[in-house]
This record gives structure tokens, C-alpha cells and sequence, in this order.
């Protein structure tokens, strides 16, 4: 029969191991576009980051859908080994302006990109799709990307419904990016391009070091947890030992 502090320290460490999980877990379970927020105005680079929650079958593709109610007059798909996006565009309600003064009437309203042959997102693993755009809109506080997940078993998971303020998450929330307000000293309120400027490569940076932040402290609770049964582990072994001698 367990004793006290066995049955004890076993509690202890599935409660350590939930909450493990409950950290862990947002950053892998719904199809996301990161990083989440951007500047208003500006131009930034995002990834849609997707993971594959199937046990049996692989993620071979993903559509998303670029809101033409707020239109981004530039968007452009990074190249990615093993997978061919394709772009579509459709005739906007409303023709805008560019930030060279063009008239433009028609914008990208869907990205798709489809696994070549014998590639995948196999299970337990995830991919990031990513994309550059601008200038952001500034009459919205965000941009919502509806998209599709297709498995190739034939499943297509839709990530479509909206978070409604006050109410519990989705089961499938739609990718959302939120946008915040220019700084009238940044480059990016001043409209400039993505290219030869340094704003994508700092926007980029920022991203990076969100993800490697998100990561570290993952990994912090993770140590922590581990460092944290190990000792009872360490506690329980002496005390067995001690009873055993006498």
C-alpha cells in the first residue's frame, strides 16, 4: 500500500503536469496568425502558424481568407519548400487608393497553399505559412483570416467563427491579427515600403523574439516542474532509506 507522502507527492505531480499543459497548450491548439497584433498604417510580415491535431492524418492544405472589407492593397506569400501557394484576387466594392496615389479596384481576397507529393504537417507537428503585407488598414482594430485545414484522410477542419467580447473562446476561432494604434514618429505611420527600409526586418525581429520568449518560458515551467518532483522524488527516496535503517 502507498504511503502518505507517495500518494501526496503522485497529486502533487499531475497537478504540476496540468499545469504544464494548460501553459503549453494555446500556443499549439488552433490555427493562428502571429505575431497577433501590428501597427495600423504600416507594413509587417505574419506567419499562420498550424498544427496538426490529428493522431492519423496529415495537414496537405491551407486556405486563408484576406478580409476586402479592410483591403490590403500589397500582400506577399514566402516561398516554402514542399508547398505551392496560390494567390487569388477578387473587385473590390470600393476602389482605394495606394500609398503611391494608383487607383486600385481589385485586391488579394484568398492565399492557398497545397502540399506538393509527399509532403505534410504529420501528426504532433505544425508549420508556419508566411506572408507580407501593407499599409494595414486604419478604420478597423483588426483583420480576421477565416481559414480552411485540409487533412489528407479528407477532413477539413473550418476556423472561421469570430470571438465575440465577453463570451467563452470558439472551438474554432478564426486567426485574427490586432492592430494598434501608429506612433506618428514611426516609419511605419509614414507609409514607407517594405523593402529597402528596415521596417520588415525589424517587424520580423520582434516576431522572432516574441516566439523565442513564448519558448523560453515554456521551457521555464517545464524546468520548474521538473526541478519541483525531482526534489519530492529526492524527499520521499530519503525518508524510505532512513526508515529502512532504523
Amino acid at each position: 500500500m502507498r504511503s502518505l507522502p507517495a500518494r501526496r507527492l503522485a497529486a502533487v505531480a499531475a497537478l504540476t503536469t496540468g499545469t504544464v499543459l494548460a501553459f503549453a497548450a494555446p500556443a499549439f491548439a488552433h490555427v493562428t496568425v502571429q505575431p497577433g497584433t501590428a501597427q495600423a498604417g504600416g507594413y509587417t510580415a505574419v506567419a499562420f502558424r498550424v498544427p496538426d491535431e490529428s493522431d492519423t492524418a496529415g495537414t496537405t492544405k491551407l486556405e486563408v481568407t484576406v478580409p476586402t472589407d479592410h483591403p490590403v492593397t500589397s500582400v506577399s506569400t514566402q516561398p516554402l519548400p514542399g508547398w505551392t501557394a496560390t494567390v487569388e484576387k477578387s473587385k473590390l466594392a470600393t476602389p482605394v487608393k495606394s500609398a503611391k496615389g494608383a487607383t486600385i479596384t481589385d485586391a488579394v481576397s484568398k492565399i492557398t497553399w497545397t502540399a506538393d507529393a509527399g509532403t505534410k504537417v504529420g501528426p504532433g507537428q505544425f508549420q508556419e505559412f508566411k506572408i507580407s503585407l501593407g499599409p494595414l488598414p486604419t478604420d478597423t482594430d483588426k483583420l480576421v483570416f477565416k481559414a480552411l485545414q485540409t487533412y489528407d484522410d479528407g477532413t477539413v477542419v473550418r476556423w472561421i467563427d469570430e470571438a465575440q467580447s465577453g463570451q467563452p473562446e470558439p472551438q474554432h476561432p478564426a486567426p485574427t491579427l490586432t492592430l494598434t494604434k501608429a506612433d506618428a514618429a514611426s516609419p511605419a505611420a509614414g507609409g514607407h515600403q517594405m523593402g529597402g527600409t528596415g521596417s520588415q526586418d525589424a517587424t520580423v525581429t520582434v516576431a522572432a523574439a516574441k516566439s523565442d520568449d513564448s519558448t523560453a518560458r515554456t521551457l521555464g515551467v517545464v524546468g520548474i516542474v521538473v526541478g519541483v518532483i525531482g526534489a519530492g522524488l529526492g524527499v520521499l527516496g530519503l525518508r524510505r532509506k532512513s526508515g529502512t535503517a532504523s
